[in-house]
């Protein structure tokens, strides 16, 4: 799917906004600055909650995709 080597994964599938944020904000938490988390969601609105947060904090993401059922995000922490 991706190159990318994530430091810690989390699959937050069949969770509702604003659940997956939430749990990738305490995820981000835990890692060091730098290190790369996958974050697998299903919700929809996952996509634009993310994109958002990101755009207001130092983390950024790396890559996204996103197939018929799950959103995929590499995110590397600020």
């Amino acid at each position: 799917m991706s190159s990318i080597n994530a430091d810690l994964e989390l699959d937050v599938s069949e969770l509702q906004c604003p659940l997956p944020l939430l749990k990738a904000k305490l995820a981000l938490n835990s890692l060091a600055t730098d290190q790369i988390l996958k974050v697998t969601a299903t919700d929809p609105g996952s996509e634009k909650d993310f994109h958002v947060f990101i755009n207001q904090s130092d983390h950024q993401i790396l890559d996204f995709k996103k197939d018929s059922i799950s959103y995929y995000y590499w995110i590397k922490k600020g």
